[in-house]
């Protein structure tokens, strides 16, 4: 297993780690990803930590509570070999206050997670989404007072958009405050937005990609193909809810270029999708999940190779789209504005 410098920190994490949005299974969205017990969940960790993934993350939000509570038994015995990265931020009760990114929200959601968890600290806890309403020095505040009580070690935000980010981190700078040093975000063949504006200000500020749904929402699996319909997993189930939107003749495309290099390679599509991944900029981690061993066994064997420079820049010619405003117009002024991939 390789392991990465997290960010602007002295934590190293598995460039791959186990997202536990497959556990529980509690309501009608997260069924379609998976409804994983307590015995199967504890198959799939004690294989992750053979396999030298470490890190597992869950949200407060996954099957409301049941994914952090799983996962706490599953590492029973096993809390010191194991990192845990968790979030809060969306709406969890119908309380006024339970949701947003306040002091009060956050203290109490910190617990809650610690309690489910069965442990008494959180090695990694990220804002799931960023709160306009309060003010941003107030959500720092109260996580550096977290860190500061040795709740939580690392914070890092996720589905910021730039300047919400950018806003957080100078707020930090200024207070000497607890700072993001990591960012959990979408990145895909099928969906590189994250490379416009997040990927330069990530490499910038020294801030590290955990990258979720690298498989794009289930659409490289290698189940969707040109001509052939896709009659199971999530997607067919209407587990795709609540994702982007991709264009079915790019999908193909990209999936067609996949298809080609997994031959070349004797590799399979969501392996050869999940090691172009690890070939980007600033990414330090990729979120994979699994329902079962045999799908968890298929996404390890992701690494230990190295696609060539010819097939990544093939890869990249078959997923590039048009960027939005300003970008496609700051693709004319490389020589004083560099971006760190080719669009």
């Amino acid at each position: 297993m390789d392991y990465r410098q997290f960010g602007r920190s002295g934590l190293r994490v598995p460039v791959l780690s186990f997202g536990t949005g497959t556990f529980g299974g509690s309501n009608e969205f997260f069924q379609r990803w998976g409804q994983v017990d307590v015995a199967e969940a504890t198959r799939l960790i004690d294989l992750c930590l053979d396999a030298g993934v470490n890190l597992f993350d869950t949200a407060d939000i996954y099957s409301r509570g049941a994914s952090e509570e799983i996962l706490g038994q599953a590492l029973k015995g096993k809390r010191d070999r194991a990192l845990i990265s968790t979030k809060s931020t969306f709406r969890f009760g119908d309380d006024p206050n339970d949701v947003g990114s306040s002091r009060y929200h956050i203290v109490r959601s910190v617990e809650a997670s610690l309690k489910r968890l069965g442990t008494d600290h959180i090695d990694i806890y990220f804002m799931h989404g960023f709160d306009a309403l309060t003010p941003v020095e107030e959500t720092l505040r109260a996580l550096d007072d977290l860190i500061s009580a040795g709740k939580i070690s690392y914070i890092g935000a996720s589905n910021f958009s730039g300047w919400q980010l950018m806003k957080s981190l100078a707020t930090s700078e200024r207070y000497g405050l607890g700072r993001y040093v990591a960012y959990q975000g979408y990145y895909s063949l099928v969906g590189r937005d994250y490379e416009w504006e997040l990927m330069p200000l990530g490499l910038d500020q020294g801030v590290g990609l955990m990258v979720w749904s690298p498989l794009g929402w289930g659409r490289l699996t290698g189940k969707i193909r040109r001509g052939q319909p896709n009659t199971s997993g999530r997607i067919a189930s209407g587990g795709e809810v609540g994702g982007p939107a991709v264009d079915e003749e790019h999908l193909y495309t990209v999936v067609d270029a996949l298809d080609e290099i997994a031959q070349e390679t004797g590799k399979t599509i969501p392996q050869v999708a999940l090691n172009w991944l690890l070939t980007r900029p600033t990414v330090v981690n990729v979120v994979v999940g699994a329902r079962n061993e045999e799908q968890l066994t298929q996404n390890l064997g992701a690494i230990g190779w190295t696609l060539t420079p010819d097939q990544v820049a093939r890869l990249d010619a078959a997923s590039r789209r048009d960027p939005a405003y300003p970008y496609w117009h700051q693709m004319g002024f490389d020589e004083r504005n560099p971006k760190p991939t080719a669009w």
